[in-house]
C-alpha cells in the first residue's frame, strides 16, 4: 500500500531555515509526480511546491525563491528545503502524490516563532 512519512519539521525562529523529508513507499516512485501542500490552523490545505518525473519545479507565490523541492529516487525521498522562513509560513505540511486518487502523509509541524 501507499505510505508517506515525513520528517523534519521543528520549531524555527523567523529568518530560520528547515529541510522537510518525505519518504515513500508503496509504489514507484521514479514514475510519479510529488507535492507538498500546507494547512495553517483555520485555513485550507493548500498547495506549496511540485516536482514532475523530469525534475520540473512550481511554486505558490508565496514561497517563491525561499522554498526549494527536489527528489532522490534512489531513495524513494523529496524534500522541500525552507529558506527566510516567515511566521505565516507555520502550518502542518503535508507530503502528496495522486494516482487517481490523492495520497498523504501525516504531517509535519512547523512552527516559525521568535
Amino acid at each position: 500500500q501507499v505510505q508517506l512519512v515525513e520528517s523534519g519539521g521543528g520549531l524555527v525562529q523567523p529568518g530560520g531555515s528547515l529541510r522537510l523529508s518525505c519518504t515513500a513507499s508503496g509504489f514507484t516512485f521514479s514514475s510519479y509526480g510529488m507535492s507538498w501542500y500546507r494547512q495553517a490552523p483555520g485555513k485550507e490545505r493548500e498547495l506549496v511546491a511540485v516536482i514532475t518525473v523530469f525534475d520540473t519545479t512550481s511554486y505558490a507565490d508565496s514561497v517563491k525563491g525561499r522554498f526549494s523541492i527536489s527528489r532522490d529516487n534512489s531513495k524513494n525521498t523529496i524534500y522541500l528545503q525552507m529558506n527566510s522562513l516567515k511566521p505565516e509560513d507555520t502550518a502542518v505540511y503535508y507530503c502528496n502524490v495522486r494516482m487517481g486518487v490523492h495520497y498523504w502523509g501525516q504531517g509535519t509541524q512547523v512552527t516559525v516563532s521568535s
